[in-house]
């Protein structure tokens, strides 16, 4: 198969996909070997082709996605008006220390915040796909440790933890909305 004809299949199944689609998953659909080179040669080459358009080519933690330019969202916005969900501050303070800290457990969050961390935080975050527990500290009782998910990294379009902004920055915006509330 020539590389173009790669690329448009390539291009179609992005379009088509609900979730972001891994390399691998990419892969599958030929039957000849596509090298990770290569692949990301096209994929490259589909980004840029779709630079000038209001939809873009993203890479996210979970693989590859095409999605609408943040500054056509507030036109979408008006055909769907429903709001996200709007978070407690204990619910965006315990994200950020398990973001940031990865992994913790519930008693090193509480000691961060200096209160104790209401079951139904933990549940939240669990419930929204953002945290998961990632295993056990080696400790009297074994707390579980958490840390932060794929789909949370996705859904802030995200490839990795490292991408988060500096810490400070959080700080100030998480100020900012309550201020304004």
């Amino acid at each position: 198969m020539e590389p173009s004809q790669v690329k448009r299949v390539l291009e179609a199944a992005l379009l088509a996909a609900r979730e972001p689609m891994s390399p691998n998953d990419m892969k599958k659909m030929f039957d000849e070997e596509l090298s990770a080179d290569t692949l990301r040669k096209l994929l490259d080459e589909l980004r840029e082709e779709w630079a000038e358009r209001p939809v873009e080519l993203i890479q996210l933690a979970s693989g590859w996605r095409f999605r609408t330019r943040p500054e056509y969202l507030p036109y979408l916005e008006r055909l769907n008006p429903e709001r996200p969900p709007k978070y407690s501050r204990a619910v965006l303070e315990t994200l950020a220390i398990i973001a940031y800290r990865q992994p913790v457990t519930r008693g090193d969050i509480e000691e961060i915040r200096g209160v104790a961390v209401n079951t139904n935080v933990v549940k939240t975050l669990e419930e929204r796909g953002w945290i998961d527990v990632v295993g056990h500290r080696e400790t009297p009782g074994r707390p579980a440790l958490f840390a932060t998910t794929k789909q949370f990294l996705d859904d802030l379009g995200l490839r990795s933890v490292s991408e988060l902004p500096p810490l400070e920055q959080i700080a100030q915006t998480l100020e900012l909305n309550y201020e304004n509330h």
